[in-house]
């Protein structure tokens, strides 16, 4: 199956989880808003799901894949199970290990990870005891990702990519049992939302076992052991989850200093729930894709294929985090207004978060580009280099952070993660290039300018639909008002930007059907 396509059936199943938790974030901030209950909530997701990310979203993976792919084309099905097994008995006890530690110790964690939370003891102890019920699913989600390594390396990408839906249809049904329970926004609420997280952890969990079990790779723990394939991948894994998880841990800085202004956590989280969709649509699943195809190539010498994937992935992810981008920045209000602006989310609360989904929106391409970077340092097992890099973008964003929040509260905290985005994947780029293991061919340097002036183009057609909608998206517009017009901007750009990278010579449309077929 060819790269695109590949990347197209975890990105269909990623915009189908994403979009589930479109309608799962409609009905919280329906619920909670963006008040102290919900606050907790965040927060106590914020901590696990970081963790979460780390893992499930290629750090872990970054030094299990290249080895795991390595046994399956040299020593044999037998011989990668066996690695596999090992690698997931070790990880199990150092999980179980680390969770009851965290749980035991969250109220002093609690000072560290929300210190701005401290001057209310109600919302301190909810948080501290909503973290302790989500915490499970850390432990459940990190043994997924280990069992989506074994699948994607052996090209089978459909039971990973679909396990996010599991949690968006638990936390929908933790919304519908807060609404037959009539708990509304109370600290109930939360407890039952809490509960949820860690329901879909096992319920993902599930899953994926299943599916190793078909594809003949069965995972049972046994006595772990520290040997010498336990050490690689350990060793391997510390730096890249730091730098394959940099995004993640730049959103828990932001989380961290956000706790000191008031609803700030929630004001960042909806807009982070905004540029998430295409995020994870585009980046993740490319990055997802990339790793084990560029392992492939690499142990089979084949380095020209290698950099060719390299740019296709980078050529499709910036034909689409491009117009998004753009789209992101030009209509926050009418998505916010239409998605989030129902029950105890007011209008107020849509024009503090729409400067933030403008200032995500600036660091949505590198966010992208980083998941095509780092693959190509990963494939070669080398995860120092790009935690050197995750480490200094992490000091660039605290600092800009810190100061930037000084005159712009919550927006400066997102403006300040974009521009460490962008350091890190220009790092990531500058890196690769000066080893000679990367460099943008001639097809990427054509098609980039075409890009950009159609997303620009795009833009503005959107502004220009804003301005002659904008009863739909104001005063006493109903949902439905608000959804038709939402739909008749978002239409509008797909199709004005389709034609437009038509006409420009961005992307063929045959070739865009090309590129998935075998």
């Amino acid at each position: 199956m060819s790269l695109l396509k590949s990347a197209a059936t975890v990105g269909g199943l990623t915009m189908a989880s994403r979009l589930l938790g479109f309608l799962r974030d409609q009905l919280v901030a329906f619920t909670l808003g963006t008040g102290p209950i919900a606050e907790a909530f965040f927060v106590a997701q914020r901590f696990p799901n970081l963790f979460r990310a780390l893992f499930a979203e290629g750090a872990f993976n970054a030094a299990f894949v290249p080895q795991f792919a390595r046994r399956i084309e040299g020593e044999g099905h037998s011989s990668a199970h066996a690695f596999a097994s090992e690698i997931f008995s070790a990880l199990l006890a150092w999980l179980l290990l680390f969770s009851a530690t965290a749980m035991i110790a969250m109220p002093w964690l609690m000072i560290v990870i929300a210190p701005g939370f401290s001057g209310d003891a109600d919302k301190f102890q909810l948080a501290v005891d909503l973290t302790r019920i989500c915490f499970p699913y850390l432990l459940f989600m990190s043994l997924t990702a280990l069992q989506s390594g074994v699948l994607n390396s052996l090209n089978r990408f459909t039971a990973a990519a679909a396990a996010p839906i599991l949690l968006n249809i638990v936390m929908i049904s933790s919304n519908i049992a807060a609404w037959v329970f009539q708990t509304g926004n109370t600290p109930a609420t939360g407890y039952i939302f809490a509960w949820g997280v860690s329901i879909a952890g096992v319920a993902q969990f599930a899953l994926l076992a299943i599916a190793c079990r078909r594809a003949g790779m069965p995972l049972v723990p046994r006595m772990p052991r520290f040997s010498a394939d336990v050490k690689r991948v350990l060793t391997l894994s510390v730096p890249g989850i730091i730098s394959g998880g940099i995004m993640q841990i730049n959103l828990l800085i932001a989380t961290i200093i956000a706790t000191s202004i008031d609803r700030a956590v929630a004001y960042l989280y909806y807009a982070d729930r905004l540029y998430q969709l295409p995020l994870g649509v585009i980046g993740v699943a490319i990055g997802v894709v990339l790793l084990p195809d560029l392992s492939r190539k690499l142990r089979a010498g084949d380095d020209a294929a290698a950099m060719n994937s390299q740019n296709r992935a980078l050529e499709l992810s910036l034909f689409l985090t491009i117009p998004s981008a753009v789209a992101l920045m030009a209509i926050p209000i009418p998505i916010l207004r239409t998605v989030f602006e129902h029950g105890a989310f007011t209008n107020a609360d849509t024009l503090a978060v729409a400067p933030a989904v403008l200032a995500f929106a600036i660091g949505l391409p590198a966010f992208a580009m980083t998941k095509v970077f780092q693959p190509g340092f990963y494939a070669r097992e080398d995860t120092k280099t790009p935690m050197r890099f995750a480490l200094i973008s992490v000091a660039i964003n605290i600092a800009a952070s810190l100061l930037l929040s000084r005159w712009y509260g919550h927006v400066g905290i997102a403006i300040a993660t974009s521009i460490a985005a962008w350091a890190n994947a220009i790092m990531l780029a500058m890196a690769l290039a000066a080893r000679g293991h990367y460099r943008v061919d001639d097809r990427v340097k054509k098609r980039l300018p075409p890009m950009i002036l159609s997303a620009l183009a795009m833009g503005g057609l959107l502004l220009i639909g804003v301005f002659y909608l904008n009863g739909n998206f104001i005063g006493d517009a109903s949902f439905l008002s608000s959804l038709w017009g939402l739909l008749v901007l978002v239409g509008g750009g797909i199709a004005s930007y389709f034609a437009m990278g038509h006409f420009t010579g961005a992307l063929r449309l045959s070739e865009f059907r090309a590129a998935f077929k075998r």
